[in-house]
């Protein structure tokens, strides 16, 4: 695998007072509308309209992600608890009291006598 030298950012490069560009605003619009699908207890309490820095957007987007991790977090948690419920004695209880069902070789084969009616 090649490597690719990243070169380090300057030092004034990080500036959170910073007005939002169209990239990080769009972003936003992104986020916010994913935040609405999210039940309400993940939901933020930030107004995403009133972002007007660099700063505030990064912490939306932070506690917006968190959110969407925390939810599917919860959500596979609760996907494996209701597989461990399933996996009980009445699933295999059923299971063994099936008949097997398996046709005869006779079955298979149609009577060499019958005819089809054309219709």
């Amino acid at each position: 695998m090649n490597v690719i030298p990243v070169p380090r950012p300057r030092p004034g490069a990080r500036n959170p007072n910073r007005p939002v560009n169209a990239l990080l605003q769009a972003q936003i619009q992104h986020l916010r509308s994913a935040e609405r699908n999210l039940p309400l207890r993940y939901r933020t309490e930030i107004y995403a309209n009133a972002i007007q820095t660099e700063g505030e957007a990064a912490a939306y987007i932070r506690e917006v992600t968190e959110g969407i991790h925390k939810a599917h977090d919860d959500a596979a948690a609760e996907r494996a608890k209701g597989a461990r419920r399933q996996k009980k004695g009445v699933d295999l209880a059923a299971a063994a009291g099936r008949p097997s069902r398996k046709r005869s070789s006779k079955a298979k084969t149609k009577k060499s006598g019958s005819k089809r009616r054309k219709k």
